[in-house]
């Protein structure tokens, strides 16, 4: 069978960077194929490659046994190639139709105006098959992610996408959102549409690809059949060597370190009382939309409560704003890092320091060289790679990110910290580093909690679970009690 795609010996430099070496990546049609590897190894360079934001230094490209050249991408969008990019490329304010037909709209007869009613028309027809509950004159900024990644799909169909490489294309999606888009992919492939999926969760790559490709550090490691494989072995392929398996280790002791009395927003957080104590970390599960990433909001008050206390080592903490929240000890690593948490153009230092600079200044300037040194320090601490403290925070990757953001609240004293969505975007790598940081911080008695959607991820942190479903606490899970059937019995509403 003549392959859909076949990269060859790709290499792409950066002037005497090399980031690319002689990487071959082959894909056949109707398949979805896993492109994987740690943040920095290389797989966003070649999807680039692939889709003309880049051109390749060296190789060749391969399009259903004809070589083709990519250098831009109408070039791409000719080759039958479409990405969808873990930030959709949309405009909010355009409706779905107009999306689709983006940079080439149907022009009525003479050219001089759209026809929006053909547009709106073609439109639905490729939407019958993926998601005829999309309202094609709706504005893109009306949907769910999981539609939005639906159109982007529809606008590639519409472009005659032979290829589709999709990005992390379920960092923002429910599971039961994640089964209709595996839905959608089983029925491209069934036409013959090729898929390259690119994604830390294994769980994901192991449901959907039959084949990956593995690379690292900008180089080609293996090509593997993953019925045949297991993952930890996929996992070690990925990162260059053997890591162990890592069972919870509880630091939880006796002492309460903060009291939620009553907290409530709205119908988004309603009536919410818990206790977190010394040393432990909290697990915060349920379905999205179930007040978990509220309820974090406002005890960091980043939102504020109708009603409720929050009470900090025996004292409530009577303000109401982020900073009083700040001075009480706690601190938030949000859902949104790049949104939310840092400051990309700025350096490390600057986002260490960014809730404790008052430490670092005298008499309203800014000690660089102290708080240097304290970022330096906590760096270490945290395994900051690479080293450089210097450097814009956006230049790391997203599991550096969060070491740094952690290392603010580090420098900050914090002793309670709040985690949303810890991991999220984070490759295996780093994801085990983030797991041994939240430990160590509960080992230091500090108090931890932590939202996730992946089940297994807050079953290997917690030491107890909250369950949330529709603003309110459902459940509360011990030791022994805690597993992905009573979290889920627990999170999903009776009827």
């Amino acid at each position: 069978m003549t392959p859909r795609l076949s990269l060859s010996n790709i290499e792409k430099s950066f002037g005497p960077l090399k980031v690319l070496h002689g990487v071959s990546l082959t894909v056949e049609p109707g398949e979805v194929h896993g492109l994987l590897g740690e943040n920095g190894a290389g797989k966003s360079t070649m999807l680039n490659i692939l889709c003309g934001v880049l051109r390749a230094t060296a190789g060749q490209i391969a399009v259903d046994g004809t070589e083709v050249t990519i250098a831009t991408p109408r070039d791409a969008a000719a080759a039958g190639i479409a990405m969808i990019h873990q930030e959709l490329q949309q405009v909010p304010e355009l409706t779905v139709a107009q999306n689709i037909f983006l940079g080439a709209s149907l022009r009525r007869a003479g050219g001089a105006f759209v026809d929006r009613r053909a547009q709106e028309a073609e439109a639905r027809r490729l939407l019958a098959e993926l998601d005829p509950g999309i309202d094609v004159t709706a504005k893109v900024k009306t949907l769910r992610v999981a539609q939005r990644q639906i159109v982007e799909i529809a606008k590639a169909l519409r472009a005659n996408a032979r290829l589709i490489a999709m990005d992390e294309p379920t960092s923002s999606l429910t599971p039961s959102e994640f089964d209709r888009l595996c839905e959608v992919i089983e029925r491209l492939t069934a036409q013959g549409v090729s898929i390259i999926y690119v994604s830390h969760k294994m769980d994901e790559v192991f449901r959907l690809c039959r084949s990956a490709t593995i690379l690292r550090d900008g180089r080609f490691v293996s090509r593997v059949a993953l019925p045949e494989t297991p993952v930890q072995k996929v996992i070690e392929s990925m990162v260059g060597r053997e890591l162990a398996h890592a069972e919870h280790r509880s630091f939880a002791t006796a002492e309460p370190m903060m009291k939620v009395s009553g907290l409530g927003r709205g119908t988004a957080v309603r009536d919410v009382s818990f206790t977190l104590h010394k040393g432990e970390v909290l697990g915060i599960a349920g379905l999205v939309g179930s007040g978990r990433t509220e309820l974090l909001r406002l005890l960091a008050a980043v939102d504020a409560a109708d009603g409720g206390t929050v009470e900090i080592e025996g004292r409530v903490i009577a303000g109401s704003s982020p900073r009083a929240r700040i001075a009480a000890g706690l601190g938030l690593v949000p859902e949104e890092r790049k949104r939310d948490g840092i400051i990309r153009h700025r350096p490390v230092t600057s986002n260490v320091g960014l809730a404790s600079m008052p430490r670092f200044s005298r008499f309203g300037m800014i000690r660089r060289a102290a708080l240097r040194r304290r970022s330096e320090e906590l760096m270490r601490e945290v395994n900051l790679r690479p080293f450089d403290v210097t450097r814009p925070i956006g230049s790391f990757s997203g599991g550096n990110q969060q070491k740094a953001i952690i290392g603010r609240w580090l420098a900050a004293d914090s002793r309670i910290l709040l985690f949303d969505e810890p991991t999220r975007g984070i490759d295996v790598g780093a994801k085990a580093e983030i797991y041994d940081l939240i430990e160590k911080l509960a080992a230091e008695g500090r108090g931890v909690i932590v939202v996730s959607s992946e089940l297994t991820e807050v079953i290997r942190l917690s030491d107890r679970v909250l369950v949330m479903r529709e603003g309110a606490l459902s459940a509360e899970l011990g030791q022994g009690e805690i597993s992905e059937a009573s979290i889920a019995r627990a999170a999903i509403p009776a009827n």
